[in-house]
């Protein structure tokens, strides 16, 4: 996944028997599933099963059901997105990263809830996954990267569940139109709020590369909004749950 995750994590009004050992356990217990996830879908090791894959051996994959679930995630989500969404339309080969981190967050997240913390953030390099609610009620306020300024907030969004956030102003122009093959920048960052990190995840890659179409489709979801910034620097945002301040 090639990415930092950081952890945020709060007692709930009702657990004051949540010790600093027990969230400490359960971050840990989180990490360590990140890094198997890691060591299975990088497509920057060589050896990962993932890689594997890549090159046309999937005998390494098929040991491993997450590959399953994961590929149905996928498959799912390039029907819904109309192809936007599209890991087997990438060049060198299969590439789920689109939706592989923020299932792996969600999956942390998930492990933090089963040890008993009911009010948390987790960030994988910008797809962020919550449970609960913040200290002081409300919804979590999730800031989004500036695309052209690394110190400062383009906006902050009113979050319930979790937001994902895509763009080439992190790792330069990678996204590419799977309809065509070309590396694209149709928008400069592109942000979906959603029930699903998973989900959310590969609807902000679809957004990023179909810009309004995408919009269109996402915004009209139960539960889905979305937040975009042009090349040229113009906001749009729109669906539900979407609340820019």
């Amino acid at each position: 996944m090639g990415t930092t995750v950081s952890f945020a994590v709060h007692a709930a009004p009702g657990q004051e028997d949540l010790t600093t050992q027990t969230v400490e356990d359960a971050i840990a217990v989180a990490c360590a599933e990140l890094h198997r996830l890691d060591a299975l879908f990088s497509t920057w090791d060589p050896c990962s099963p993932m890689s594997a894959l890549r090159r046309g051996d999937g005998a390494a994959a098929a040991r491993h059901p997450e590959f399953d679930e994961v590929f149905a995630v996928a498959s799912a989500m390039r029907e819904a997105t109309a192809g936007w969404f599209d890991p087997w339309a990438m060049p060198g080969g299969v590439d789920p990263t689109g939706v592989v981190k923020g299932w792996a967050v969600e999956r942390a997240i998930r492990l933090l809830a089963h040890a008993g913390v009911a009010s948390a953030v987790v960030n994988g390099g910008g797809d962020v996954a919550t449970i609960g609610v913040p200290p002081g009620g409300g919804p979590w306020r999730i800031g989004i990267r500036h695309p052209w300024r690394a110190d400062a907030l383009a906006c902050v969004l009113a979050v319930s569940s979790a937001v994902a956030t895509s763009g080439s102003y992190e790792r330069g122009s990678h996204l590419v139109d799977p309809h065509t093959g070309a590396t694209v920048r149709r928008v400069a960052s592109a942000s979906v709020v959603g029930s699903s990190l998973t989900h959310a995840d590969a609807w902000a890659t679809a957004l990023a590369v179909g810009g309004d179409e995408v919009f269109d489709r996402v915004t009209s979801l139960p539960g889905y909004g979305a937040y975009v910034i042009s090349p040229e620097g113009h906001e749009r945002s729109g669906g539900e749950l979407v609340t820019c301040t």
